[in-house]
């Protein structure tokens, strides 16, 4: 197995529909050390466009077979140090890219524990075994008299032996373990039942106390949950296929007569089937359905991470941010517009203190003293009785009020990066920053927090973490490199998400920062300590400078390709500033004229797409909502009520809607159009604002379900 990249590339090429060459190329920059966003956005012309999923797949795909590889040596090596590697072995394994079949053909010669064929085989027992195989023997019993010696009690004892050798054989055979995966792709049912005494421990799972369903219709976010019921010790879940008929096929493939040594054989079958078959392939699908499963959630989860993060942004703005509360008081923060902390406070307006009027004063006053421009309230805990005390005071100056997610603001604030950014003050106020800044900027703010405690998706603790994990961190590395980041207010988190940086550059370019003052231009970053060419390369088109001497180092434009845009002004006769300023200058340029054999026309239109927005931010505007005062509570709720709301969370089975009570309500995908919908994120997005009806109120559950139909 000599270098396999052209394989590899056929083979990629072949399961996501990409040409080779595109594959080929695609695998070049990565191992060069290129990222996926930078690929992506600068290298359009190497890979025919591929976008940023497609070149994910491609060094997924890429990484697999690389281990599959490594898999085959082992196998290869194991074999031949047995003795046994035959040529005709070795050119199968070769030619097996199926990490199924690669383990099934290497299962006869995997050194195994002490199997019941093992001890069989230690006392002799595999000619008798052997000679019953062939099943041309009508007295097998007599036959067997003879290896009666030693452990082997009688002729019993020694055909026993002899099934289990003839079991293990049968196991080991790839058709017959291909006959009963098949039995399992096409009949396999998954069933779970109630463990006896957890019926109120484990009432959350009473829908799947009696439950039966074939496996390939079960549902990821089902199966996830019949899982998770398993691992708590309340269901006892099974995999199995329609035994009778598995067990025929198997018969027929083994049994070839009808005397006594037959009758052997079908019982080593049935064995083979129940002890070990069965178990190992029911293994396999279970492992098989989880990953499934884990995928599809994972794809969830990621989609929902992304919407959060790409959240419109307030901008620049004086924030007041508000962590509210009862007993303990709201946090009131005052943050200047690139985030700083300028004051704190706490006030009192709810019960048990119900100092009102004191509390409208300190908000009013701390309004005017810091030029606040917006407020930001955190919808945990006392939100509405909050968000109704502040709109309520009259200020010198118009303020905007927002409802914020405060979902992981919990977890930044006793972390150990908001006790290095504010080591004065305790959990509260930096829950209330936290709060603050996520109204200025969710994506900065959000980054400093584990994906998997903000609080989407489905699942996400029972589903494999390192795969959340990866999946998680390319979403937020692919949203930071989408929206850019200024590199002179940009805090170490964030800037190390930034194609090429990583976590030890990023704070070199805070440290040179804080040294040096702000940087004037973007090859000022080539004097940050370990920033190399290739580093600058990877990072330098994702990094913007607002007030920089050259304008294009406040756009996507990557400095390799500034000697074009520098030609294009050059042959208007203007400055690269009058032509990124002027419309009707670009609109002479004809982008054909600036091809070469290094430049084509996917970053000329780029470049002129940037030219025309430089350094824009591409989400969206923020807007105000309002919950609808006559309801606080799940008591107010009554069925056929429309209220406005804010998705929550997106799962397989619907969204989670906030409609201003401490409960969020469940649109059932069922509900959420009029017509078909296979998966809500068709109709839904993080944070979206909709129109629900009330459809039924469970207070003892405290559970709402609403509807988006027939809203209007």
């Amino acid at each position: 197995m000599a270098d396999c990249s052209l394989l590899f590339h056929t083979l990629i090429s072949q399961a996501l529909q990409i040409p080779a060459g595109q594959v080929g190329k695609t695998v070049r920059l990565l191992e060069e050390g290129a990222t996926i966003p930078f690929i992506s956005r600068y290298r359009k012309e190497v890979t025919g466009g591929l976008d940023e999923v497609q070149i994910g797949q491609i060094k997924d795909r890429w990484d697999k077979l690389t281990e599959l590889k490594k898999r085959k040596e082992t196998i290869l090596s194991s074999i031949e140090e047995q003795g046994k590697l035959s040529p005709e072995l070795r050119k199968r394994i070769e030619d097996s890219w199926d990490g199924t079949e690669l383990e099934d053909l290497y299962l006869p010669y995997k050194p195994k524990r002490v199997t019941r064929a093992e001890i069989a085989r230690k006392k002799g027992l595999e000619p008798l075994a052997k000679l019953v195989m062939l099943q041309q023997e009508a007295d097998p019993e007599s036959r067997a008299l003879a290896f009666v010696k030693g452990e082997v009690k009688d002729a019993a004892d020694a055909l026993q032996g002899a099934r289990d050798i003839i079991a293990e054989w049968v196991n080991e055979n790839e058709g017959a373990r291909n006959a009963v995966r098949n039995a399992f792709a096409r009949t396999a049912v998954i069933s779970a039942k109630l463990v006896k005494g957890k019926e109120e421990e484990g009432a959350k799972y009473q829908d799947y106390f009696d439950f039966s369903e074939p496996l390939k219709r079960t549902t990821s976010h089902r199966l996830l949950a019949l899982r998770r019921g398993e691992a708590e010790g309340i269901l006892r879940v099974g995999i199995a296929p329609e035994t009778e008929s598995t067990v025929e096929r198997l018969k027929t493939r083994f049994v070839k007569g009808r005397n006594e040594s037959s009758k052997q054989v079908e019982s080593a079958v049935e064995d083979a089937f129940k002890r070990l078959l069965k178990p190992a392939v029911e293994t396999e699908y279970a492992n098989l359905a989880k990953a499934k499963a884990d995928e599809e959630a994972i794809r969830v989860f990621a989609e929902n991470l992304r919407q959060l993060l790409l959240a419109p942004p307030l901008g620049q703005k004086r924030v007041l941010g508000v962590d509210p509360g009862y007993r303990t008081g709201c946090k009131l923060v005052c943050l200047d517009a690139q985030g700083n902390l300028l004051h704190n406070e706490t006030i009192y307006p709810h019960p048990p203190q119900n100092e009102k009027s004191k509390a409208a004063m300190k908000t009013a006053q701390l309004i005017a003293t810091y030029a606040i421009d917006a407020i930001a309230i955190g919808n945990g805990t006392a939100s509405r009785e909050t968000e109704e005390f502040i709109t309520g005071i009259r200020y010198e100056r118009k303020v905007q009020v927002f409802v914020v997610s405060e979902n992981g603001a919990s977890i930044y604030s006793a972390s150990k990066t908001a006790r290095e950014e504010f080591p004065e003050y305790d959990v509260t106020v930096r829950g209330a920053i936290s709060i603050g800044r996520r109204l200025a900027d969710p994506l900065a703010e959000l980054v400093k927090i584990d994906p998997k405690s903000i609080g989407v998706g489905q699942y996400q603790h029972d589903v494999d973490q390192p795969a959340l994990k990866k999946s998680l961190d390319q979403t937020v590395e692919s949203c930071v490199n989408l929206v850019g980041v200024n590199v002179n207010t940009a805090s170490k988190h964030l800037l190390a998400y930034i194609s090429g940086l990583g976590p030890a550059l990023a704070q070199n370019i805070v440290n040179y920062r804080a040294e040096h003052g702000a940087f004037s231009s973007r090859r000022e970053l080539l004097k940050v300590p370990r920033m190399g060419e290739k580093a600058f390369e990877q990072s330098a088109g994702f990094l913007r400078i607002p007030d920089g001497k050259n304008p294009l180092d406040n756009s996507a434009v990557h400095p390799e390709s500034y000697a074009v845009v520098e030609q294009m002004a050059a042959d208007l006769q203007c400055t690269v500033e009058q032509l990124v300023a002027d419309k009707a200058l670009r609109a002479k340029l004809k982008p054909e004229k600036y091809v070469t054999d290094k430049v084509g026309m996917p970053t000329l239109l780029d470049i002129m797409e940037e030219l025309d927005k430089p350094g824009r931010d591409p989400r969206r505007t923020i807007q105000v909502f309002a919950f609808d005062p006559t309801v606080k509570t799940i008591a107010d709720l009554r069925e056929g009520m429309v209220l406005p709301g804010i998705v929550t969370n997106i799962t397989n089975f619907g969204c989670f809607v906030d409609i201003g009570i401490k409960e969020n309500g469940l649109v059932h995908i069922s509900e959420l159009a009029d017509r078909f919908v296979s998966e809500p994120a068709q109709v839904v997005s993080m944070h979206q604002h909709v129109k629900v009806k009330v459809l039924s109120v469970d207070l003892n559950r405290k559970r709402v379900q609403l509807s988006m139909k027939n809203t209007d």
